[in-house]
């Protein structure tokens, strides 16, 4: 007999909802009511149990794919078909034999081929279940960790920690079978959190690990990830807060007396990739900075009357990016310069806005792209923001999500910066800087008037983008913001 997996109730005016993640595929045993995948919608994510006990047959939609209520998501084969389970499954089928099952490096993303080894969970000899995570592994945007294949025995790993590895590639070798049923009881990663933090959401293998060799109790980090589970940044972070301030040297100290108080951490992949980027955009590029500022007065009059019919009709805050997208969309129509890239010795000028939006996350900064920003609406804006920048700060944005722009808006005012020189997200032309809004006493037709205002930066490409489109640029993104009303009549 087949159960259909069906897309649940999302809630209230939410129609429709994305694919995030597989828990299963086709061949797994599930038991009823385990998790097969995780939906995320506009507001919240839905995690969607099996209906039926039995083994998964085929995956309808995909991770990424867009489905609406009731919608088929998969199906299970159960009662007769469930009986079959051990023989079909990967885990199972082995142990009889004890045959040896290789670990393997899973599809990584779209045009991403390697990735770097950046912890084992276990060791040569361990004993692990099915699904147990035995490794994490490090690509220039996201960290995946890689799931035991089966129960049964590591017997040799393949790819030490930091050592590079291809999609595709083997990690590890296992011996499935008799040393599976031991899995439970030698498998303290799995119970330690529940039992000690009183939680129902696991905590990353990796932040496991971290607090077993800095000998912290689970229940000592708080968590940032996803309902509050441990990451291996919040347990780094919670070293560095516990260990005692420098005490000042009595005597100058030479570079061999320092050695032992400092550190030396291999650069995440990631930050490896930020690092070359930008420094690529500075070898390439001829950068330059202008400036301007924004009395911010009428942007921040019109949210305030209209924030709470704003987010009753369409279920998001209303922000202050929607209006600084809508500003240089606006501007970018005026100065096409600055929405083109130069490719050899043409210049290809973008007939679109594909508007990056630069996010920071506790792994480093993400710039997420949203297609098509110059053919959305505020509310469409917004959600979308909101969304990017969750799926940025949970580490799920793929890589196709982060290509493509064609312009991007940082925003340092957030964290307090009042005034900084943005730099060029390549191949683009334009990057403008949000700042911090502040008070100052500006001279408003011959009178002093306290005025909330903020520092704009426009950083361009010298070879393409004049000082005049420069300038023309900013002041346009000035006019629009001081007068909301030009970006309704196209002004």
């Amino acid at each position: 007999m087949t159960t259909e997996v069906r897309v649940p109730t999302l809630g209230e005016s939410v129609s429709e909802a994305t694919i995030a993640t597989w828990f299963k595929k086709p061949g797994d045993a599930v038991a009823q009511d385990e998790m097969l995948c995780e939906l995320e919608t506009d507001k919240v994510t839905v995690e969607v149990p099996a209906p039926a006990a039995g083994v998964m047959g085929e995956i309808i939609a995909q991770e990424g794919d867009t489905v609406g209520v009731d919608a088929l998501l998969a199906t299970i084969t159960a009662g007769e078909g469930a009986a079959p389970a051990p023989a079909a499954a990967p885990a199972a089928a082995p142990a009889a034999s004890g045959g040896s099952v290789d670990v393997m490096v899973p599809t990584l993303g779209e045009s991403v081929s390697e990735a770097t080894v950046a912890s084992w969970f276990k060791a040569v000899g361990d004993t692990v279940a099915q699904d147990e995570m035995l490794c994490e592994l490090e690509t220039d945007k996201v960290s995946v960790e890689v799931p035991a294949p089966a129960a049964g025995v590591i017997t040799e790993i393949l790819a030490a920690e930091g050592a590079t590895v291809e999609a595709g590639g083997k990690l590890a070798i296992m011996t499935s079978g008799a040393g599976a049923t031991a899995a439970p009881a030698a498998a303290p990663v799995a119970a330690t959190p529940a039992a000690s933090t009183g939680k129902d959401v696991e905590n990353a293998p990796s932040a496991n690990k971290a607090m077993a060799e800095a000998g912290l109790a689970p229940g000592s980090v708080a968590g940032t990830g996803k309902d509050g589970r441990v990451m291996k940044s919040d347990v780094q972070n919670a070293i560095k807060a516990a260990a005692p301030a420098p005490v000042a040297a009595a005597r100058p100290a030479s570079a061999a007396d320092d050695a032992p108080r400092e550190e030396r951490v291999k650069m995440t992949r990631l930050r490896q990739t930020i690092a070359r980027r930008l420094k690529d955009s500075q070898n390439t590029a001829a950068m330059l900075t202008t400036y301007n500022e924004v009395d911010m007065t009428e942007v921040m009059a019109l949210r305030n009357e209209y924030k709470d019919l704003f987010l009753k009709k369409h279920g998001v805050k209303l922000g202050f990016m929607s209006f600084f997208t809508k500003a240089c969309v606006h501007a970018l129509k005026e100065v096409p310069e600055v929405n083109a890239e130069i490719d050899g010795t043409d210049v290809v000028y973008k007939n679109y806005v594909h508007m990056g939006i630069a996010a920071g996350t506790p792994t480093g900064l993400v710039v997420p792209v949203i297609r098509d920003a110059d053919a959305m609406s505020f509310a469409g804006i917004e959600k979308a923001i909101a969304e990017k920048g969750a799926r940025a700060r949970d580490g799920k944005l793929s890589m196709d999500e982060m290509q493509g722009g064609s312009f991007t808006i940082s925003n340092g005012g957030v964290y307090g910066s009042l005034m900084s020189s943005p730099i060029l997200n390549p191949p683009q032309s334009g990057i403008l800087g949000m700042h911090k809004i502040q008070d100052r006493p500006m001279a408003i037709n011959g009178q002093v008037v306290i005025r909330p205002m903020m520092y704009l930066a426009l950083s361009y490409d010298h070879r393409i983008v004049d000082g005049k489109g420069a300038v023309t640029f900013l002041v346009s993104v000035k006019e629009a913001l001081e007068d909301p009303r030009r970006l309704l009549m196209d002004l």
